[in-house]
């Protein structure tokens, strides 16, 4: 081959690495800044296509358009009234200013490091400023009481901020912390609440005593109208018996005026009849006061043994 020859493919190489380097391209997640020796040249580069740059002389820093996600570590946090608790938290986030972001923090790896500080530092100054109540509700909502009874057992304490709040103020001074570093927060939001093992079982406690508390007032309240129905049940036990015993004696009566009625029609007929029913009024009469163990002493001017007298 040719010395001629071996220039031009030399040169031919050379002019297609020389063009292939001297432009880049952006799709519409990126943006980027242009660098000459780790200095930043240019403004930055964010909006999709085609861009050019001195070809081996500048290199392009990439960064990611979109919204990124910083997910926190767990950590035990107290709140301002001595309690403990774990606190998981995530935010999502966006690089504002690339040229500012790559002076400051160069990539995202530093960049998710710095917000670790951040985040994690007033994360622990606002659960620090703000009881436990205010932490873990978000509203002064009612209760829902599904028995009349526990309107007093179901009181929930009203709280002054509330977790929504909380979250707001976090993302607020951190964007205060942001301004110079070329990013914004954009959300921020406790992932997870937890009690440690010491409050946890404090907590566990206090709902095991209410609902010890409800199960005494439930057994009160049983007892009470136990009572309730002993009372009306001996009440219409008492009021059954003494009609029933009322009934009785009226039909008792009646029936002993009928037979009375009955023995003075027999007894106004003629003498045999009326000695008849003498007769057996006075039988009746000793067979109701005697029995086989009883022992009588007659005297000789009684009926019965008047009566006795005629049978020998």
């Amino acid at each position: 081959m040719r010395r001629g020859q071996i220039i031009s493919i030399v040169a031919g190489v050379l002019g297609i690495l020389l063009i292939l380097n001297s432009y880049f391209i952006l799709d519409e997640t990126q943006q980027a800044i242009v660098t000459q020796f780790g200095k930043p040249i240019g403004d930055p580069r964010t909006e999709p296509g085609v861009n050019f740059k001195v070809p081996f002389l500048h290199k392009v820093q990439f960064f990611d358009k979109r919204y990124l996600e910083w997910d926190g570590d767990k950590n035990q946090v107290p709140t301002k009234d001595k309690k403990f608790i774990f606190v998981d938290t995530y935010a999502r986030w966006e690089i504002t200013d690339p040229l500012q972001f790559f002076i400051r923090l160069r990539d995202e790896r530093s960049a998710q490091s710095r917000l670790d500080d951040i985040l994690d530092g007033e994360t622990r100054n606002a659960i620090a400023s703000h009881n436990l109540l205010d932490v873990v509700r978000s509203t002064n909502r009612k209760p829902e009481v599904t028995e009349e009874f526990m309107e007093e057992l179901e009181v929930l304490e009203d709280i002054s901020v509330g977790r929504d709040k909380i979250e707001a103020i976090v993302l607020e001074k951190a964007n205060e912390r942001t301004t110079d570093l070329g990013v914004r927060i954009l959300d921020f939001r406790f992932k997870r609440l937890n009690y440690v093992d010491e409050v946890r079982d404090r907590v566990y406690d206090r709902m095991i005593s209410e609902r010890n508390r409800i199960a005494d007032q439930f057994r009160s309240e049983g007892q009470g109208q136990a009572r309730v129905i002993e009372g009306n049940k001996e009440r219409d036990l008492a009021q059954i018996e003494s009609e029933a015993f009322r009934k009785a004696e009226e039909i008792k009566g009646r029936a002993d005026a009928e037979a009375t009625d009955i023995y003075a029609s027999a007894y106004n007929k003629n003498r045999q009849s009326i000695e008849l029913y003498k007769f057996l009024r006075t039988m009746e009469s000793f067979e109701k006061s005697m029995d086989e163990n009883t022992s009588i002493v007659l005297s000789t001017d009684s009926e019965f043994f008047r009566y006795l007298r005629k049978l020998n």
